[in-house]
């Protein structure tokens, strides 16, 4: 395999790449330099963030929001970033469009919903992605960039459409009950607890689309970043496994920080020789990977010249630290 991120680059058929890994390994630089890159080569690019940290903005010296912005310097992209703790109201209001009276009380109904909702793990990533997803077609983006939180809320993500059909299955049981209970309101009273469960099943139905996308190798990838120490690596390992149970493609792996020893600078060769086993260990586990190894930087990567330059990094193969 290419020792580069050149093939994804070249991909033309992909439309959502997402960029994960452990805080703190350079998500958000490489996805920002990944997302620059095909602005300039494929046309309309998207970038979103859905990390609570929120470096986007910082990595392109411009603020974002929740509505997409064109990108300075870069006309062909637009970056957004999103704020995890209104997901959930996005999916009551995904599920609410057009109930102002839901079961005859507004706010018992609603509530009863939004309890159902929150017992779902990674519902508020799930539905935000597929608003972005409508988004961006309305946009008409050839290709979308996520850049995730850390491991543990993208693996919610990737196992919720699972979740929800089980889970869904359970609370059906209760259809019967609670419509039992209703008919002492009525017709409408039976009626509106219908609605309550035809809105779960539209859930459904978009969690299933959801999943559909998410396994679709040609339009869809991960691209795992990492840096060469323990905790690192075994995050990168967890979302590979994971990915592979999901069927979820992953072929890409970004190892950023490695000091390429210079001179007699014994602090580099230190570094160098503790990073080298973690080195040669993705290697070996990733042989049939791309991994793309970017030395560490003199300064921070920030702005859009500095995120072209590193992009282009991406891209090209380079000689690999000699390993011992």
């Amino acid at each position: 395999m290419e020792k580069s991120l050149k093939s994804l680059f070249l991909n033309k058929d992909l439309q959502f790449i997402f960029v994960g890994g452990k805080g703190g390994v350079g998500k958000t630089t490489t996805a920002s330099s990944i997302a620059v890159k095909l602005a300039e080569t494929r046309g309309k690019t998207l970038i979103i963030s859905t990390d609570p940290a929120h470096n986007l903005s910082d990595a392109f010296g411009q603020q974002f929001s929740h509505e997409p912005s064109v990108v300075e310097g870069v006309p062909n992209l637009l970056a957004m970033e999103i704020d995890p703790k209104k997901a959930l109201d996005m999916a009551s209001v995904r599920l609410f469009d057009g109930d102002e009276d839901l079961l005859g009380f507004s706010k018992e109904g609603k509530g009863f919903l939004e309890q159902i909702l929150a017992s779902f793990p990674g519902i508020d990533e799930a539905v935000v992605f597929l608003k972005l997803i409508s988004m961006a077609k309305e946009m008409l983006a050839e290709v979308v960039v996520f850049d995730t939180a850390p491991t543990g809320h993208t693996l919610k993500l990737l196992s919720f459409p699972q979740t929800m059909t089980q889970a869904l299955t359970k609370i059906s049981s209760l259809k019967d009950k609670l419509g039992g209970l209703m008919s002492m309101f009525g017709q409408s009273g039976e009626s509106k607890v219908d609605g309550i469960f035809e809105k779960l099943e539209k859930l459904k139905d978009d969690s299933e689309m959801l999943r559909a996308i998410l396994t679709n190798a040609q339009k869809t990838t991960f691209v795992a970043v990492c840096i060469p120490e323990f905790l690192s690596v075994y995050e990168t390992e967890r979302l590979v496994q994971e990915l592979t149970v999901q069927d979820i493609d992953i072929c890409n792996i970004v190892v950023n920080q490695v000091v390429f020893p210079e001179g007699d600078c014994r602090k580099c060769k230190a570094r160098f020789s503790m990073q080298s086993k973690y080195l040669k260990q993705i290697y070996e586990l990733y042989f049939d990977f791309n991994v793309a190894v970017m030395q560490l930087e003199d300064q921070e990567i920030r702005g859009v010249d500095s995120l072209r330059k590193y992009g282009d990094r991406l891209s090209e193969e380079r000689a690999l630290p000699n390993i011992k």
